[in-house]
């Protein structure tokens, strides 16, 4: 074998045993960390927040059926 593909074939070999020893398995005792508010992967729980804030600051009554009415309507 020449040298450029020695080192071309540690190179993957190399790489593949990385890959190898990142897989592991998730232990029972580890799984609740996966639970976790940051870990969630949609925002809807902030906009649903931001829009109620909104509804109440602006007063006004949506098509989204969200609550309406109270605050001043400024800026």
């Amino acid at each position: 074998m020449t040298k450029k593909k020695s080192l071309v074939l540690s190179f993957f070999s190399l790489g593949f045993v990385c890959l190898l020893a990142s897989c592991s398995s998730v232990k029972q005792y580890q799984k609740n960390r996966l639970n976790d508010a940051e870990m969630e992967l949609s925002a809807r729980k902030a906009q649903k927040f931001e829009q109620s804030f909104q509804l109440y600051r602006e007063g006004a009554s949506g098509a989204n059926g969200g609550k309406s009415g109270g605050g001043c309507g400024c800026n």
